[in-house]
Formats: C-alpha cells, sequence, structure tokens
C-alpha cells in the first residue's frame, strides 16, 4: 500500500483517475510531456489490499485508478485533466464501453483542495460548453488509500500488443489520443 504523502523533497505532484479499464489510462498518461510515471491501482474502496480477483468481482467498492506522478513545472493538473475528459466516457455510470461494473467508474481522486477546485471547475466548464449531451457522472472524491494493482499489469499494453483486448479497444484509444494531443507527448 502506498498512502499518498502530497509533495516531498521534490516537486512532483500527484494525481489519482479513474476512466475505465486501467490497461487503457496507463498507456495515455504515461506519454505525456511532465508526466514521470503512470502506474495502475486501485482506489475508492474499503478493502485494504484488495486483489484483481476481488476488484473484478465489483464488490470491493474500488476502481481501477491510474497514479500519475507529475511536474507541475511541465504540465498543469488542469491539462491533465483535459486528457481525462476526452479520452473516456465520463457520462456512462459504472461502464467504459463493453466494460461495466463499479470498478470501471469514471472518478477523479483528488490530493489536495487545490485539485478539487481545478476539478469541480473543469468539470462545471465541460458541462456549461454542451460538450456531453448527456449528463456527466464522473465521482470526484477525496484520495484515500492508493493500492498498486499486480505487476502483470505495468505497461500491459505495450508489452501485449497482440492481445485481442489490447489491439480492438485500447490501441484505438491510443492512436486517438497520440493525434488529439500530439503536441504534448514526451
Amino acid at each position: 500500500m502506498d498512502e499518498q504523502n502530497g509533495n516531498s523533497k521534490n516537486t512532483m505532484e500527484v494525481a489519482y483517475l479513474a476512466g475505465g479499464c486501467f490497461w487503457c489510462v496507463e498507456p495515455l498518461f504515461a506519454e505525456l510531456r511532465g508526466v514521470s510515471a503512470a502506474e495502475s491501482g486501485y482506489m475508492g474502496g474499503a478493502s485494504a489490499n484488495p486483489t484483481y480477483e476481488q476488484i473484478c468481482t465489483g464488490r470491493t467498492g474500488h476502481a481501477e485508478a491510474v497514479r500519475v506522478t507529475f511536474d507541475p513545472a511541465q504540465i498543469a493538473y488542469r491539462d491533465l485533466l483535459e486528457v481525462f475528459f476526452a479520452t473516456h466516457d465520463p457520462t456512462t455510470l459504472n461502464r467504459q464501453g463493453a466494460d461495466v461494473g463499479t470498478q470501471y467508474r469514471s472518478a477523479i481522486f483528488f490530493a489536495d483542495e487545490e485539485q478539487r477546485e481545478t476539478a469541480e471547475g473543469v468539470m462545471a466548464g465541460l458541462r456549461g460548453d454542451s460538450t456531453y449531451t448527456s449528463p456527466i457522472v464522473t465521482e470526484l472524491s477525496a484520495a484515500g488509500p492508493f493500492y498498486r494493482a499486480e505487476a502483470f499489469h505495468d505497461d500491459y499494453f505495450n508489452r501485449n500488443p497482440e492481445a485481442g483486448y489490447c489491439r480492438m479497444v485500447i490501441a484505438p484509444k491510443v492512436a486517438k489520443f497520440r493525434k488529439q494531443f500530439a503536441e504534448r507527448r514526451a
């Protein structure tokens, strides 16, 4: 388990985002300039040290989430949220595409009040500009313990490019991201 602990000796910050299967979310944030790490894990539930098998039951309360470590001098938290909202559907409750269950919910787990205020502002802006025709259902909650996922989830997409889910679901999402956010990639 890794309790979020804010800034340490350096200037890096952490964002916690859940936008469906973490195999789909991690590769996007890992490619952004200013991001030093994108790590898959579990957050938002009550169970301590959950396993992937437990998460898949939908009974732990945890979402598949990604911990994004970033340098705010290179990329702002608001920019991370822009990528987040552009790369998943925040209007479907407990679902992203064919992935269904509370573990696939859209969620932002804020690390501090500044992140909460920024997320609220971004969400209000999206509601106000009619980007989505359905209401945004993204959960906004204080970050709690982040539990790293098992090692086989790390860099899953890049290590398994020929797997069916990677080819059919993740690859098109990554291609769209690379085109849309080309100027922000590392």
